[in-house]
């Protein structure tokens, strides 16, 4: 059954995360509790190094909390195996980074052609176009990414992050190498997709502006989730 606003779709219950052991153990998340809900935007800012990019990667089952529980869409990922994690990014999570997530040597279509065929279910290939339509990218489909500037490439990364369709869009300093005006423009594309698939989005950023635009604004510090 698909949550109505207001309800989390994602939740995460005392994760902790650590790297290393023993001296050279280094704590980065500790007891976090957190709640996404269905078809809102949350921002989240914390100085360099904080685990924002760790937060990401738990929530979208690329590694498991060393203790804790997390869920999306009602499935506890933690208890997943590797198969189980994948298939659920795969379904429902799509992830949006910095820099570097296009394969150079595929075109915008064909990075988004290649989500289209990981994703479950029969996609017609078409959709891959039209996403790039939809993004203002009709006329850069057949260029490479080294040919596309870097509001151009981030577009092209967003098309790839919505191609399976999914529930829960992740997106980590996607603006942070862009000039402020191109800036907005991205983040405004994922604020529509949003608004217009109904998206439950958690986006990571440094910008103080930009993370206040979200309907909820979070904190990473001391190793936890607050308020922003």
């Amino acid at each position: 059954m698909t949550p109505t606003s207001g309800q989390p779709f994602v939740r995460l219950e005392a994760v902790s995360k650590s790297y290393g052991g023993g001296s050279s153990k280094h704590d980065v998340l500790d007891q976090v509790a957190l709640e996404l809900p269905y078809g809102e935007t949350t921002s989240l800012v914390g100085r360099s190094g904080s685990g924002k990019s760790t937060l990401l990667s738990l929530i979208a089952g690329l590694m498991r909390p060393d203790t804790g529980h997390i869920y999306v869409g009602g499935q506890q990922m933690d208890q997943l195996d590797d198969d189980g994690r994948a298939s659920v990014r795969a379904e429902r999570i799509g992830f949006v980074l910095q820099s570097e997530n296009l394969i150079p040597f595929l075109t915008a279509v064909e990075n988004v052609e290649l989500a289209l065929g990981f994703a479950s279910g029969r996609r017609p290939m078409a959709r891959a176009r039209e996403l790039l339509v939809d993004l203002g990218l009709g006329h850069r489909v057949n260029h490479l990414p080294r040919q596309l500037s870097g509001g151009e490439s981030q577009r092209v990364a967003i098309a790839v992050a919505l191609a399976n369709e999914p529930d829960l869009l992740l997106a980590d300093e996607v603006v942070g190498q862009l000039d402020s005006t191109t800036a907005a423009d991205v983040m405004e594309m994922i604020f529509t997709a949003c608004r217009e698939r109904n998206l439950t989005v958690l986006y990571v950023t440094h910008d103080e502006q930009l993370a206040r635009q979200a309907d909820r604004s979070l904190r990473l510090a001391d190793h936890k989730v607050v308020r922003g």
